[in-house]
């Protein structure tokens, strides 16, 4: 089979190549397995830190992409909740241990067994992949293959971010950056919360321009001030300046959530900047995000469905990953990016 591999982890302003494409031995389901032929796979943010070392994946060569979409070719003997033509999707979340007590208490995101779907284990930059039939998921009809890939990290850990922060209708949403989970959290804010408010902050223009055409009660660069106090923050950039610059905004007692799972380094410095009397006092509250569940992906999926959200998608072929990724390095973000197969 064909896929993109990753052989070393490289500094993506010297090697804008990472990927090569090689031909793989298909892979084989295990008894509890199912082997999926991948039409789609979404390229996100991750990815870039895996590259560069930032979330390093456990072995290499790897195979990236946690976003794939696909029909199942083969099913294991042990396989009782699909069978062969059904289409899925596959996510960030490969495998937990399902003993430990974060798993038992449903916060499987936290158990120290989890597997990381193209960083653990090889992922959707392939024709093939293999994935346990209990972390695999049905992909409601109504979207394409191409609209559903981004929903299954981008929308659910949208999704899981705007669940975490525990504002409800009527509340002031903010949303530092606006790329492929922010354009999704809108949708889901609009929804879930007819009545609020969405603020967005974006040093791009072009994305502040969609922010409006989506929906968003305002839309700022990253150091303006909104026209109202915030309850509620979710950040989804993979740098520092934003987060400094969104906390002045937020109301007494609010959340501000970071959806990353890594920050890069090139702004730390900007974290001096953190001033505690005009950021964090009066109990504003820091809260991360890891991972996600299965529970995230399923209910985000349901809840798409019945909006339903169509997600923005900039189409590539396979062999033009690096092209996406460079893209997505750059900042150039209007929507979500996915690989066709």
């Amino acid at each position: 089979m064909r896929a993109m591999v990753l052989s070393n982890i490289v500094d993506l302003t010297q090697n804008k190549d990472p990927l090569k494409l090689v031909e793989l031995p298909k892979p084989q389901p295990s008894h509890n397995e199912v082997l999926v032929k991948v039409s789609v796979c979404g390229v996100c943010h991750t990815e870039l830190d895996e590259i560069e070392g930032r979330t390093p994946p456990l072995r290499l060569p790897m195979v990236p992409g946690h976003q794939a979409i696909g029909t199942i070719e083969e099913v294991g003997s042990n396989v009782q909740n699909f069978q062969e033509g059904d289409r899925v999707g596959i996510s960030w979340i490969y495998s937990a241990c399902g003993q430990c007590r974060f798993c038992k208490e449903g916060k499987e995101n936290l158990c120290q067994q989890f597997l990381a779907t193209g960083r653990d284990v090889n992922g959707g930059y392939a024709e093939y992949m293999t994935i346990h039939s209990d972390f695999a998921f049905s992909i409601p009809k109504s979207f394409s293959d191409k609209q559903a890939a981004p929903m299954l990290c981008a929308g659910a850990i949208g999704y899981r971010s705007l669940m975490l922060t525990a504002a409800g209708n009527g509340k002031n949403f903010g949303l530092t950056g606006f790329g492929a989970s922010g354009h999704l959290v809108l949708y889901l804010i609009r929804h879930l919360y007819p009545d609020s408010n969405v603020y967005v902050f974006a040093r791009n223009p072009n994305e502040r321009a969609f922010a409006l055409k989506l929906g968003a009660a305002w839309a700022g660069d990253t150091m303006d001030s909104s026209p109202d106090p915030l309850d509620a923050i979710i950040d989804t950039t993979p740098v520092w300046k934003p987060v400094v610059e969104a906390l002045r905004n937020l109301k007494p007692d609010g959340r501000f959530v970071m959806n990353a799972i890594r920050k890069e380094d090139g702004d730390k410095e900007y974290l001096m900047n953190l001033d505690y009397t005009e950021h964090l006092w009066m109990e504003k509250e820091l809260k991360s995000v890891a991972n996600v569940t299965r529970k995230d992906v399923a209910d985000f999926l349901k809840v798409a469905a019945e909006i339903p959200i169509k997600p923005q998608v900039q189409k590539f072929t396979l062999e033009k990953a690096n092209e996406a990724l460079m893209q997505l390095k750059a900042g150039n973000i209007k929507g979500a990016k996915v690989l066709t197969l």
